[in-house]
């Protein structure tokens, strides 16, 4: 992929859906960009944190079968009414993708909850409703789930994470850096694309797609 992309801020709030009380966590251009760069026509797209369904609308519009897993219900309810009835939303924890039956994929676009490494007791994984947060613990958690989706992929096949740098109280989590060295013992890390935003977001210090390859592929 390209080493840079361009964004728009104002794409965040422009492109929140109907009954979305937050912005989306990143516009159709870096889904369109991705999935592009990654797949042809007919692939399978998988998100395991859909959120509010960016990656499986723009897989649609693109010829693309999409396939996403979102914890939230009234989020799969809002997913469901943008996508096609028979495109595949499941209600569920990314963390039991294992048990869903997802099938064969070709990319992974995704980009987790966050969370920094301080002043952050909510847990990212259970949607910030619980106050068991460690962020040790929660980069542990993601990297099985990206395992986890390693294993749903076919030979050959893509994940990319969109993930940041946090700023907090004047101190960065290198949240990008650390997933990525937890997710490279196991494997191919192929590069980052930095997303260079017209209005970076404040909490932000750097924002990045992150490629990666089954070592096995």
């Amino acid at each position: 992929m390209e080493r840079t992309l361009e964004l728009s801020a104002n794409d965040l709030r422009a492109e929140r859906p109907g009954s979305a009380t937050e912005d989306v966590h990143f516009p159709e251009a870096l889904a369109r960009f991705v999935i592009e760069a990654h797949t042809a026509p007919g692939a399978v797209v998988l998100d395991p944190f859909a959120g509010y369904g960016t990656t499986l609308v723009v897989s649609e519009q693109l010829g693309r079968q999409p396939v996403g897993v979102e914890l939230l219900a009234d989020r799969v309810a809002l997913i469901r009414q943008r996508v096609r009835p028979e495109t595949r939303v499941i209600q569920g924890d990314a963390r039991q993708l294992d048990d869903f039956g997802v099938g064969a994929v070709d990319l992974c676009l995704t980009s987790p909850p966050y969370m920094s490494a301080i002043e952050h007791p909510q847990n990212p994984l259970t949607a910030y409703s619980s106050l068991d947060g460690h962020y040790p613990t929660y980069l542990e958690e993601l990297v099985k789930v990206f395992l986890a989706v390693d294993r749903c992929l076919r030979p050959g096949g893509v994940l990319v994470i969109n993930a940041a740098n946090i700023w907090t109280g004047g101190v960065v989590t290198p949240l990008a850096w650390d997933l990525t060295h937890g997710l490279q013992q196991h494997l191919t890390f192929c590069g980052e694309t930095y997303l260079r935003w017209d209005r970076p977001p404040e909490f932000t210090s750097g924002d990045y797609c992150l490629t990666f390859r089954s070592t096995t592929s």
